[in-house]
């Protein structure tokens, strides 16, 4: 589905693995991001070789089974299915909404659906930082591939998800491989897919999606500099805007 709707022929400017975010800079200027796989191999053999290939190779990698190579595919998809894009191409979505939280731009999502969260099952798939400044307004379950304190582990979410109201899956999951699943275990709850690797796509809706919280790439230079300087949760205070689209009735 990503590589069939993501067809286009730009060719990459730029690619940038840093160590939360990878970035894919097309030559028409669109951004695209992932995020980056931990333990990462050393010995890249195409290292230095993709600036100036044309999109369709980076989109072959989608079926690669190289962590590296399926961010960097991921990155493309969502570099050409851009929220720019997202309105020209599609009718039937509501009107996106920018989410704000300025003491925490990161968390926008759940500060937006906050109060509809109050006294409902919530699960949350992945990990974010500062989720503390919700205590009291909402209780969660947050499943992680590498669980912290407090975490479930992502097996997990075979009982969790079916018994949730609501669900929050990162779009790491697109690359990781676990969307799938993980969205079929939440049929049944309210879904929210979110983050900068989501695809802008109507798509999503067919996989029991309601909402997709998507990121604006806003200011690209200041995206490449905090990347590169290692930056996490950085890129949403001064690169990124999180924009919500509700793509279910």
């Amino acid at each position: 589905m990503l590589q069939q709707r993501a067809a286009s022929d730009a060719r990459v400017a730029r690619v940038l693995f840093g160590l939360s975010w990878t970035v894919v800079e097309l030559d028409n200027g669109a951004c695209g991001l992932c995020f980056s796989p931990t333990g990462a191999p050393r010995d890249i053999p195409w290292a230095g070789e993709l600036a100036g290939r044309p999109v369709s190779a980076m989109l072959d990698w989608l079926r690669s089974d190289h962590p590296c190579e399926m961010a960097a595919a991921v990155a493309s998809v969502n570099a050409v299915l851009n929220f720019e894009s997202f309105s020209e191409r599609v009718s039937g979505a509501s009107t996106p909404t920018r989410l704000l939280c300025d003491a925490a731009p990161h968390l926008a999502v759940f500060e937006h659906f906050a109060d509809q969260l109050a006294g409902a099952r919530v699960a949350i798939v992945g990990r974010y930082p500062g989720m503390q400044r919700f205590a009291g307004r909402f209780d969660y379950q947050c499943i992680e591939r590498r669980p912290g304190p407090g975490d479930l582990p992502e097996d997990a979410a075979a009982s969790v998800l079916p018994a949730s109201d609501w669900v929050f899956v990162t779009a790491s999951s697109i690359a990781n491989g676990t969307a799938p699943q993980l969205l079929e275990l939440a049929r049944a709850a309210r879904v929210v897919l979110m983050g900068p690797s989501l695809a802008w796509m109507p798509d999503w809706a067919r996989f029991g999606v309601d909402y997709l919280a998507g990121v604006q790439v806003r200011d690209a230079s200041a995206l490449r500099q905090i990347v590169a300087e290692a930056g996490g949760t950085r890129i949403f205070r001064d690169a990124l805007a999180y924009q919500l689209v509700r793509v279910t009735g």
